[in-house]
Protein backbone atom coordinates (compact mmCIF):
# COMPACT_ATOMS: atom_id res chain seq x y z
CA UNK A 1 0.00 0.00 0.00
CA UNK A 2 1.38 3.42 -1.00
CA UNK A 3 2.54 5.67 1.81
CA UNK A 4 0.09 8.59 1.70
CA UNK A 5 2.83 11.00 2.73
CA UNK A 6 4.58 10.16 -0.54
CA UNK A 7 1.45 10.27 -2.68
CA UNK A 8 2.69 13.53 -4.15
CA UNK A 9 2.99 14.69 -7.75
CA UNK A 10 4.81 17.88 -8.69
CA UNK A 11 3.33 19.35 -11.86
CA UNK A 12 5.01 21.37 -14.61
CA UNK A 13 8.49 21.25 -13.09
CA UNK A 14 11.39 22.50 -15.24
CA UNK A 15 14.56 20.39 -15.15
CA UNK A 16 17.46 22.73 -14.49
CA UNK A 17 20.72 20.82 -14.69
CA UNK A 18 22.48 17.47 -14.56
CA UNK A 19 23.25 16.18 -11.06
CA UNK A 20 25.32 13.36 -9.56
CA UNK A 21 24.71 9.62 -10.03
CA UNK A 22 23.13 10.09 -13.45
CA UNK A 23 20.21 12.11 -12.13
CA UNK A 24 18.97 15.59 -12.99
CA UNK A 25 18.03 18.39 -10.65
CA UNK A 26 14.97 20.62 -10.34
CA UNK A 27 13.14 22.55 -7.62
CA UNK A 28 9.64 22.08 -6.28
CA UNK A 29 7.27 25.08 -6.21
CA UNK A 30 8.32 25.74 -2.57
CA UNK A 31 12.02 25.67 -3.45
CA UNK A 32 13.04 22.16 -2.32
CA UNK A 33 15.65 20.40 -4.44
CA UNK A 34 14.28 17.46 -6.43
CA UNK A 35 16.44 14.72 -7.99
CA UNK A 36 15.02 12.71 -10.88
CA UNK A 37 16.58 10.22 -13.35
CA UNK A 38 16.20 10.09 -17.14
CA UNK A 39 15.64 13.84 -17.42
CA UNK A 40 17.26 16.49 -19.62
CA UNK A 41 17.80 20.16 -18.72
CA UNK A 42 14.92 22.13 -20.20
CA UNK A 43 12.35 19.34 -19.86
CA UNK A 44 9.04 20.39 -18.33
CA UNK A 45 7.73 17.35 -16.49
CA UNK A 46 5.43 15.99 -13.83
CA UNK A 47 7.36 14.24 -11.06
CA UNK A 48 5.94 11.56 -8.76
CA UNK A 49 7.81 11.89 -5.47
CA UNK A 50 9.15 8.66 -3.95
CA UNK A 51 11.27 10.13 -1.15
CA UNK A 52 10.78 13.37 0.78
CA UNK A 53 13.21 14.88 3.25
CA UNK A 54 13.46 18.35 4.75
CA UNK A 55 16.16 19.44 2.29
CA UNK A 56 15.47 17.37 -0.83
CA UNK A 57 13.11 15.04 -2.63
CA UNK A 58 13.55 12.18 -5.09
CA UNK A 59 11.12 10.93 -7.70
CA UNK A 60 10.55 9.81 -11.26
CA UNK A 61 9.02 11.39 -14.34
CA UNK A 62 5.35 10.50 -14.59
CA UNK A 63 4.78 12.67 -17.68
CA UNK A 64 6.84 14.84 -20.00
CA UNK A 65 4.75 17.96 -20.60
CA UNK A 66 7.27 19.66 -22.88
CA UNK A 67 10.51 17.96 -23.95
CA UNK A 68 13.71 19.94 -23.84
CA UNK A 69 15.13 21.22 -27.12
CA UNK A 70 18.21 19.15 -26.21
CA UNK A 71 16.36 15.88 -25.58
CA UNK A 72 17.35 13.02 -27.88
CA UNK A 73 15.33 9.90 -28.61
CA UNK A 74 16.86 6.94 -26.71
CA UNK A 75 18.34 4.46 -29.17
CA UNK A 76 17.83 1.40 -26.94
CA UNK A 77 14.41 -0.23 -26.51
CA UNK A 78 15.32 -1.17 -22.93
CA UNK A 79 15.95 2.44 -21.87
CA UNK A 80 14.16 3.38 -18.67
CA UNK A 81 14.16 -0.15 -17.23
CA UNK A 82 17.79 -1.11 -17.77
CA UNK A 83 19.82 1.36 -15.73
CA UNK A 84 23.02 0.96 -17.71
CA UNK A 85 22.83 3.94 -20.10
CA UNK A 86 20.79 6.54 -18.24
CA UNK A 87 22.06 9.49 -20.29
CA UNK A 88 20.83 8.37 -23.71
CA UNK A 89 18.44 11.36 -24.00
CA UNK A 90 21.32 13.73 -23.19
CA UNK A 91 23.49 14.93 -26.12
CA UNK A 92 27.05 13.66 -25.84
CA UNK A 93 28.45 17.19 -25.56
CA UNK A 94 26.27 17.75 -22.49
CA UNK A 95 27.36 14.42 -21.02
CA UNK A 96 30.99 15.48 -21.32
CA UNK A 97 30.27 18.83 -19.71
CA UNK A 98 28.50 17.13 -16.80
CA UNK A 99 31.40 14.72 -16.26
CA UNK A 100 33.90 17.56 -16.31
CA UNK A 101 31.78 19.32 -13.69
CA UNK A 102 31.60 16.12 -11.62
CA UNK A 103 35.39 16.01 -11.40
CA UNK A 104 35.50 19.66 -10.34
CA UNK A 105 32.76 19.19 -7.74
CA UNK A 106 34.40 16.17 -6.13
CA UNK A 107 37.92 17.60 -6.04
CA UNK A 108 37.21 21.26 -5.31
CA UNK A 109 33.67 21.96 -4.14
CA UNK A 110 33.41 18.86 -1.91
CA UNK A 111 37.04 17.82 -1.47
CA UNK A 112 38.37 21.39 -0.98
CA UNK A 113 41.55 20.53 -2.87
CA UNK A 114 43.81 23.06 -4.52
CA UNK A 115 44.09 22.11 -8.18
CA UNK A 116 45.11 23.76 -11.44
CA UNK A 117 42.54 24.32 -14.19
CA UNK A 118 41.08 20.97 -15.21
CA UNK A 119 42.05 20.01 -18.75
CA UNK A 120 39.16 19.40 -21.18
CA UNK A 121 37.78 15.88 -20.90
CA UNK A 122 38.95 13.43 -23.57
CA UNK A 123 35.84 12.13 -25.37
CA UNK A 124 35.33 8.56 -26.50
CA UNK A 125 35.56 8.01 -30.24
CA UNK A 126 32.90 5.31 -29.94
CA UNK A 127 29.69 6.08 -28.06
CA UNK A 128 28.01 2.73 -28.78
CA UNK A 129 29.48 -0.78 -28.98
CA UNK A 130 32.54 0.42 -27.08
CA UNK A 131 32.78 -2.23 -24.37
CA UNK A 132 34.94 -5.34 -24.69
CA UNK A 133 33.38 -7.25 -21.79
CA UNK A 134 29.82 -7.92 -20.61
CA UNK A 135 28.28 -10.35 -18.14
CA UNK A 136 24.74 -11.58 -18.69
CA UNK A 137 22.87 -13.19 -15.77
CA UNK A 138 20.34 -15.99 -16.23
CA UNK A 139 17.20 -16.06 -14.10
CA UNK A 140 14.01 -18.12 -14.00
CA UNK A 141 12.19 -15.07 -12.62
CA UNK A 142 12.94 -12.18 -14.95
CA UNK A 143 11.82 -8.58 -14.61
CA UNK A 144 8.18 -8.21 -15.66
CA UNK A 145 6.41 -5.09 -16.89
CA UNK A 146 3.18 -4.03 -15.16
CA UNK A 147 1.22 -5.43 -18.09
CA UNK A 148 3.02 -8.78 -17.89
CA UNK A 149 2.44 -9.02 -14.13
CA UNK A 150 -1.30 -9.00 -14.76
CA UNK A 151 -1.02 -11.90 -17.20
CA UNK A 152 -0.89 -15.63 -16.53
CA UNK A 153 2.45 -16.34 -18.22
CA UNK A 154 3.82 -19.83 -18.85
CA UNK A 155 6.87 -20.76 -16.78
CA UNK A 156 9.20 -20.86 -19.77
CA UNK A 157 8.50 -17.21 -20.64
CA UNK A 158 9.55 -16.12 -17.15
CA UNK A 159 13.19 -16.98 -17.90
CA UNK A 160 15.56 -14.23 -18.91
CA UNK A 161 19.21 -13.60 -19.74
CA UNK A 162 20.51 -10.08 -19.32
CA UNK A 163 21.35 -7.44 -16.73
CA UNK A 164 20.31 -6.95 -13.12
CA UNK A 165 17.66 -4.25 -12.75
CA UNK A 166 18.42 -1.37 -10.41
CA UNK A 167 18.79 -2.38 -6.79
CA UNK A 168 16.95 -5.69 -7.21
CA UNK A 169 19.55 -8.44 -6.88
CA UNK A 170 17.08 -11.11 -7.99
CA UNK A 171 15.54 -9.29 -10.96
CA UNK A 172 17.09 -9.71 -14.40
CA UNK A 173 16.03 -7.76 -17.48
CA UNK A 174 15.78 -10.08 -20.47
CA UNK A 175 17.65 -8.32 -23.27
CA UNK A 176 16.71 -8.21 -26.92
CA UNK A 177 19.58 -6.02 -28.11
CA UNK A 178 22.31 -4.31 -26.11
CA UNK A 179 24.24 -1.43 -27.68
CA UNK A 180 27.30 -1.74 -25.46
CA UNK A 181 29.33 -4.54 -27.04
CA UNK A 182 29.99 -5.29 -30.71
CA UNK A 183 28.93 -8.46 -32.51
CA UNK A 184 28.70 -11.33 -31.94
CA UNK A 185 27.79 -10.48 -28.32
CA UNK A 186 24.04 -10.13 -28.85
CA UNK A 187 23.79 -13.21 -31.04
CA UNK A 188 25.72 -15.34 -28.54
CA UNK A 189 23.45 -14.30 -25.68
CA UNK A 190 20.26 -14.93 -27.66
CA UNK A 191 21.46 -18.33 -28.88
CA UNK A 192 22.47 -19.43 -25.37
CA UNK A 193 19.07 -18.47 -24.00
CA UNK A 194 17.15 -20.19 -26.80
CA UNK A 195 19.24 -23.35 -26.55
CA UNK A 196 18.86 -23.62 -22.77
CA UNK A 197 15.09 -23.14 -22.99
CA UNK A 198 14.59 -25.58 -25.87
CA UNK A 199 16.67 -28.28 -24.17
CA UNK A 200 15.11 -27.95 -20.73
CA UNK A 201 18.20 -26.63 -18.98
CA UNK A 202 16.85 -24.92 -15.83
CA UNK A 203 17.65 -21.25 -15.46
CA UNK A 204 19.12 -20.16 -12.12
CA UNK A 205 16.96 -18.85 -9.28
CA UNK A 206 18.88 -16.11 -7.50
CA UNK A 207 16.88 -16.40 -4.29
CA UNK A 208 16.81 -20.15 -3.74
CA UNK A 209 20.20 -20.91 -5.37
CA UNK A 210 18.60 -23.58 -7.55
CA UNK A 211 18.80 -24.25 -11.26
CA UNK A 212 21.72 -24.87 -13.64
CA UNK A 213 22.31 -22.11 -16.23
CA UNK A 214 23.74 -19.21 -14.25
CA UNK A 215 25.48 -16.62 -16.43
CA UNK A 216 27.56 -16.00 -19.51
CA UNK A 217 30.51 -13.66 -20.03
CA UNK A 218 31.50 -12.35 -23.45
CA UNK A 219 34.88 -10.70 -24.04
CA UNK A 220 35.99 -9.27 -27.38
CA UNK A 221 39.18 -7.62 -28.58
CA UNK A 222 40.11 -5.17 -31.30
CA UNK A 223 42.23 -7.97 -32.79
CA UNK A 224 39.09 -10.04 -33.41
CA UNK A 225 39.35 -12.43 -30.48
CA UNK A 226 36.13 -13.59 -28.83
CA UNK A 227 36.12 -15.25 -25.42
CA UNK A 228 32.99 -16.78 -23.90
CA UNK A 229 32.69 -18.09 -20.34
CA UNK A 230 29.52 -20.00 -19.45
CA UNK A 231 28.77 -20.40 -15.73
CA UNK A 232 26.68 -23.25 -14.37
CA UNK A 233 25.52 -23.75 -10.79
CA UNK A 234 26.25 -27.46 -11.08
CA UNK A 235 27.52 -29.88 -13.66
CA UNK A 236 24.96 -31.75 -15.75
CA UNK A 237 25.01 -34.42 -18.49
CA UNK A 238 24.11 -32.02 -21.34
CA UNK A 239 26.86 -29.52 -20.55
CA UNK A 240 29.26 -30.77 -23.22
CA UNK A 241 26.59 -30.69 -25.92
CA UNK A 242 25.54 -27.17 -24.91
CA UNK A 243 29.10 -25.86 -25.23
CA UNK A 244 29.75 -27.83 -28.43
CA UNK A 245 26.65 -26.40 -30.11
CA UNK A 246 27.71 -22.90 -29.02
CA UNK A 247 31.15 -23.34 -30.57
CA UNK A 248 29.70 -24.72 -33.82
CA UNK A 249 27.14 -21.92 -34.15
CA UNK A 250 29.83 -19.29 -33.51
CA UNK A 251 33.15 -20.33 -35.08
CA UNK A 252 34.39 -16.81 -34.32
CA UNK A 253 34.64 -17.81 -30.63
CA UNK A 254 38.39 -18.25 -30.22
CA UNK A 255 38.35 -19.11 -26.51
CA UNK A 256 35.48 -21.02 -24.87
CA UNK A 257 35.45 -21.70 -21.13
CA UNK A 258 33.03 -22.91 -18.50
CA UNK A 259 32.81 -22.58 -14.72
CA UNK A 260 30.90 -24.65 -12.17
CA UNK A 261 29.94 -22.09 -9.53
CA UNK A 262 27.77 -23.47 -6.71
CA UNK A 263 28.31 -20.63 -4.23
CA UNK A 264 25.74 -17.94 -3.48
CA UNK A 265 27.31 -15.03 -5.38
CA UNK A 266 28.20 -14.59 -9.05
CA UNK A 267 31.83 -13.55 -8.60
CA UNK A 268 34.27 -15.76 -10.49
CA UNK A 269 37.45 -14.37 -8.92
CA UNK A 270 37.64 -17.39 -6.59
CA UNK A 271 36.48 -19.92 -9.20
CA UNK A 272 38.45 -22.16 -11.56
CA UNK A 273 37.61 -21.63 -15.23
CA UNK A 274 37.94 -24.77 -17.39
CA UNK A 275 38.96 -24.41 -21.03
CA UNK A 276 36.51 -26.27 -23.27
CA UNK A 277 37.83 -25.31 -26.70
CA UNK A 278 40.20 -22.88 -28.39
CA UNK A 279 42.93 -20.62 -27.08
CA UNK A 280 43.44 -19.91 -23.39
CA UNK A 281 43.31 -16.15 -23.96
CA UNK A 282 42.53 -13.32 -26.33
CA UNK A 283 44.93 -10.46 -27.03
CA UNK A 284 44.81 -6.68 -27.25
CA UNK A 285 47.48 -4.52 -28.92
CA UNK A 286 48.61 -0.97 -28.11
CA UNK A 287 51.61 0.73 -29.70
CA UNK A 288 52.99 -2.64 -30.75
CA UNK A 289 52.59 -4.09 -27.24
CA UNK A 290 50.40 -7.18 -26.96
CA UNK A 291 48.43 -7.90 -23.80
CA UNK A 292 47.08 -11.32 -22.89
CA UNK A 293 43.55 -11.33 -21.52
CA UNK A 294 42.51 -14.50 -19.71
CA UNK A 295 39.08 -15.40 -18.27
CA UNK A 296 39.80 -13.62 -14.96
CA UNK A 297 42.09 -10.85 -16.24
CA UNK A 298 41.31 -7.21 -15.62
CA UNK A 299 41.51 -5.01 -18.71
CA UNK A 300 39.91 -1.63 -19.29
CA UNK A 301 36.52 -2.32 -20.89
CA UNK A 302 36.83 0.50 -23.44
CA UNK A 303 40.05 -0.42 -25.24
CA UNK A 304 40.20 2.70 -27.40
CA UNK A 305 39.90 5.00 -24.40
CA UNK A 306 42.25 2.81 -22.37
CA UNK A 307 44.95 3.76 -24.86
CA UNK A 308 44.24 7.46 -24.30
CA UNK A 309 44.15 6.92 -20.54
CA UNK A 310 47.54 5.20 -20.53
CA UNK A 311 49.03 7.93 -22.70
CA UNK A 312 47.93 10.50 -20.12
CA UNK A 313 49.42 8.42 -17.29
CA UNK A 314 52.72 8.11 -19.16
CA UNK A 315 52.79 11.82 -19.92
CA UNK A 316 52.10 12.73 -16.29
CA UNK A 317 54.81 10.32 -15.11
CA UNK A 318 57.32 12.55 -16.97
CA UNK A 319 59.93 9.81 -17.25
CA UNK A 320 63.50 10.31 -18.45
CA UNK A 321 64.66 6.70 -18.52
CA UNK A 322 66.38 6.68 -15.13
CA UNK A 323 63.41 6.24 -12.82
CA UNK A 324 62.19 3.34 -10.73
CA UNK A 325 58.42 3.22 -11.19
CA UNK A 326 55.90 1.43 -8.97
CA UNK A 327 52.66 0.55 -10.78
CA UNK A 328 50.15 -0.20 -8.03
CA UNK A 329 46.99 -2.18 -8.86
CA UNK A 330 48.72 -3.12 -12.10
CA UNK A 331 46.13 -5.63 -13.36
CA UNK A 332 47.71 -7.48 -16.28
CA UNK A 333 50.58 -4.99 -16.30
CA UNK A 334 49.27 -2.77 -19.08
CA UNK A 335 50.35 0.59 -17.65
CA UNK A 336 53.59 -0.92 -16.32
CA UNK A 337 54.61 -2.11 -19.76
CA UNK A 338 53.29 1.02 -21.41
CA UNK A 339 55.78 3.14 -19.43
CA UNK A 340 58.61 0.57 -19.24
CA UNK A 341 60.38 1.91 -22.32
CA UNK A 342 60.92 5.25 -20.59
CA UNK A 343 61.86 3.87 -17.15
CA UNK A 344 64.85 2.15 -15.61
CA UNK A 345 62.72 -0.39 -13.70
CA UNK A 346 59.00 -0.96 -13.14
CA UNK A 347 57.50 -2.83 -10.17
CA UNK A 348 53.89 -3.94 -10.60
CA UNK A 349 51.65 -5.12 -7.75
CA UNK A 350 48.19 -6.64 -8.11
CA UNK A 351 45.75 -8.57 -5.89
CA UNK A 352 44.70 -11.23 -8.47
CA UNK A 353 47.42 -13.90 -8.94
CA UNK A 354 46.13 -14.90 -12.39
CA UNK A 355 46.45 -11.30 -13.58
CA UNK A 356 50.05 -11.18 -12.38
CA UNK A 357 50.81 -14.39 -14.28
CA UNK A 358 49.34 -12.77 -17.39
CA UNK A 359 51.44 -9.66 -16.73
CA UNK A 360 54.61 -11.75 -16.64
CA UNK A 361 53.64 -13.52 -19.87
CA UNK A 362 52.84 -10.17 -21.49
CA UNK A 363 56.18 -8.69 -20.52
CA UNK A 364 58.04 -11.72 -21.86
CA UNK A 365 56.04 -11.72 -25.11
CA UNK A 366 56.76 -8.01 -25.55
CA UNK A 367 60.47 -8.43 -24.89
CA UNK A 368 60.33 -6.23 -21.81
CA UNK A 369 62.98 -7.15 -19.27
CA UNK A 370 62.76 -4.29 -16.78
CA UNK A 371 59.38 -5.16 -15.22
CA UNK A 372 58.81 -7.25 -12.10
CA UNK A 373 55.36 -8.27 -10.91
CA UNK A 374 54.09 -9.32 -7.48
CA UNK A 375 50.71 -10.67 -6.34
CA UNK A 376 48.98 -9.92 -3.05
CA UNK A 377 46.81 -7.49 -1.13
CA UNK A 378 48.33 -4.05 -1.64
CA UNK A 379 48.36 -3.13 2.05
CA UNK A 380 50.17 -6.38 2.83
CA UNK A 381 52.68 -6.38 -0.03
CA UNK A 382 53.60 -2.71 -0.19
CA UNK A 383 55.49 -2.01 3.02
CA UNK A 384 58.84 -0.60 4.08
CA UNK A 385 60.75 -3.92 3.77
CA UNK A 386 59.39 -4.40 0.24
CA UNK A 387 60.60 -0.94 -0.75
CA UNK A 388 63.98 -1.55 0.88
CA UNK A 389 64.34 -4.74 -1.17
CA UNK A 390 63.19 -3.41 -4.54
CA UNK A 391 64.29 0.20 -4.36
CA UNK A 392 62.63 3.48 -3.50
CA UNK A 393 60.22 4.57 -6.23
CA UNK A 394 60.92 7.79 -8.09
CA UNK A 395 57.39 7.66 -9.54
CA UNK A 396 54.28 5.87 -8.33
CA UNK A 397 51.37 5.20 -10.66
CA UNK A 398 48.22 3.88 -9.03
CA UNK A 399 44.92 2.81 -10.54
CA UNK A 400 42.89 1.37 -7.63
CA UNK A 401 39.33 -0.03 -7.58
CA UNK A 402 36.38 2.33 -7.03
CA UNK A 403 36.86 2.23 -3.25
CA UNK A 404 40.27 3.88 -3.60
CA UNK A 405 43.35 3.05 -1.56
CA UNK A 406 43.66 1.74 1.99
CA UNK A 407 44.99 4.27 4.56
CA UNK A 408 47.96 1.97 5.17
CA UNK A 409 48.84 2.16 1.48
CA UNK A 410 48.61 5.94 1.53
CA UNK A 411 50.98 6.02 4.51
CA UNK A 412 53.54 3.81 2.77
CA UNK A 413 53.37 6.04 -0.32
CA UNK A 414 53.97 9.13 1.79
CA UNK A 415 56.86 7.45 3.61
CA UNK A 416 58.41 6.40 0.28
CA UNK A 417 58.36 10.07 -0.86
CA UNK A 418 58.50 9.51 -4.65
CA UNK A 419 59.15 12.59 -6.75
CA UNK A 420 55.86 12.20 -8.62
CA UNK A 421 52.56 10.35 -8.20
CA UNK A 422 50.10 9.65 -11.01
CA UNK A 423 46.68 8.74 -9.62
CA UNK A 424 44.27 7.13 -12.11
CA UNK A 425 40.74 6.74 -10.75
CA UNK A 426 37.31 5.56 -11.87
CA UNK A 427 35.73 7.30 -8.88
CA UNK A 428 36.56 11.00 -8.34
CA UNK A 429 34.91 10.89 -4.90
CA UNK A 430 37.28 8.29 -3.43
CA UNK A 431 40.12 9.86 -5.40
CA UNK A 432 39.45 13.23 -3.72
CA UNK A 433 39.52 11.57 -0.28
CA UNK A 434 42.86 9.90 -1.03
CA UNK A 435 44.34 13.04 -2.57
CA UNK A 436 43.55 14.96 0.60
CA UNK A 437 45.86 12.54 2.44
CA UNK A 438 48.59 12.60 -0.19
CA UNK A 439 48.54 16.40 -0.37
CA UNK A 440 50.20 16.42 3.04
CA UNK A 441 53.44 16.16 1.07
CA UNK A 442 52.32 16.72 -2.53
CA UNK A 443 50.62 19.28 -4.70
CA UNK A 444 48.31 18.52 -7.61
CA UNK A 445 49.77 19.98 -10.80
CA UNK A 446 47.53 18.49 -13.52
CA UNK A 447 44.03 17.01 -13.78
CA UNK A 448 42.78 15.18 -16.88
CA UNK A 449 39.31 13.56 -17.08
CA UNK A 450 38.76 10.78 -19.63
CA UNK A 451 35.34 9.52 -20.72
CA UNK A 452 35.43 5.74 -20.71
CA UNK A 453 31.68 5.10 -20.55
CA UNK A 454 29.44 7.22 -22.81
CA UNK A 455 25.76 7.51 -21.84
CA UNK A 456 26.59 6.85 -18.19
CA UNK A 457 27.54 9.18 -15.34
CA UNK A 458 30.88 7.42 -14.81
CA UNK A 459 34.13 9.24 -15.51
CA UNK A 460 37.80 8.35 -15.27
CA UNK A 461 40.19 10.97 -13.92
CA UNK A 462 43.97 11.25 -13.83
CA UNK A 463 45.87 13.53 -11.44
CA UNK A 464 49.55 14.38 -11.41
CA UNK A 465 51.14 15.11 -8.03
CA UNK A 466 54.61 16.53 -7.39
CA UNK A 467 56.41 16.41 -4.07
CA UNK A 468 56.41 19.74 -2.25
Amino acid sequence: MRNKKLDLVLSDVTIEDVAAEGKAIAHSPDGIVVFVPFAVPGDVVDIRVTKKRSSFMEGFISAIKKPSEYRQEPFCKHFGVCGGCKWQPLPYSMQLKAKQQQVYDQLVRIGHLQIPEIQPIIPSEKTTFYRNKLEFTASDRRWLSEEEMSMDLPTVSLCGLGFHVGKYFDKVLDLDKCWLQPDPSNEIRLFAKKYALSHGIPFYNLRSNTGVFRSIFVRTSEEGGVMVIVCFAQDFPERKEFLEKLSIRFPEITSLWYIINSKLNDSISDQTPILFKGDEAIWETMEGLRFKIGPKSFFQTNAGQAYNLYRVARKFADLTGNETVYDLYTGTGTIAQFVAGKASKVIGIEYVPEAIEDAKINAQANGIGNCEFFAGDMKDVLDAPFIDEHGRPDVIILDPPRAGIHPDVAKVILDAVPERIVYVSCNPASQARDLAILCEKYEITAVQPVDMFPHTQHVENVCKLIRK
